[in-house]
């Protein structure tokens, strides 16, 4: 596993953020099962995040990566949209996701580009989009995340 590389988030979510307290830079990671996979986040706003994720590492028995995977890549980049979309008053909580493995990968890096489908009050839904390095759509995903209102109680990390 490697460093995790410095997420390009839009100065004005960086400063919306600093203003709370928060340094959103400092603060993101793509949490503990995403640093074991080596996930990297690359871009990170509202309307487009985009993550690399090796295959060497993340393998089914048969060489191939693991459909798993490519679901961890896609929930944390939906998430992370959803996030973003919320804003630091909301904590974004997937309910569903769903994965259509199209081929398979066994070497490399893939890419994962998640985009909004809907941006809601209540619910983000993103659609993340996994290729290998020729460009060749591995997996297509949709997530589905919950904005509740941040409390005391709620998780936030």
């Amino acid at each position: 596993m490697g460093e995790q590389t410095t997420v390009k988030f839009p100065q004005e979510v960086i400063d919306e953020y600093a203003a709370l307290g928060v340094d959103l830079p400092g603060l993101f990671s793509a949490g503990h099962l995403g640093e074991r996979m080596d996930v990297r986040i690359t871009e990170a706003a509202a309307d487009r995040v985009v993550g690399t994720m090796p295959v060497e590492g993340n393998t089914q028995p048969y060489g191939l990566l693991h459909g798993g995977a490519s679901a961890v890549l896609a929930e944390t980049l939906g998430s992370i949209g959803s996030m973003l979309h919320g804003g630091p008053s909301k904590v974004a909580v997937g309910v569903d996701l769903n994965c259509t493995h199209h081929r398979g990968a066994r070497k490399g890096l893939v890419t994962g580009v998640a985009t909004p489908v809907h941006r809601g009050r209540s619910t983000a839904t993103y659609e993340i989009v996994i290729t290998d390095e020729q460009d060749k759509r591995v997996c297509t995903a949709r997530l589905t995340c919950l904005l509740r209102d941040v409390t005391p109680e709620a998780p936030t990390g």
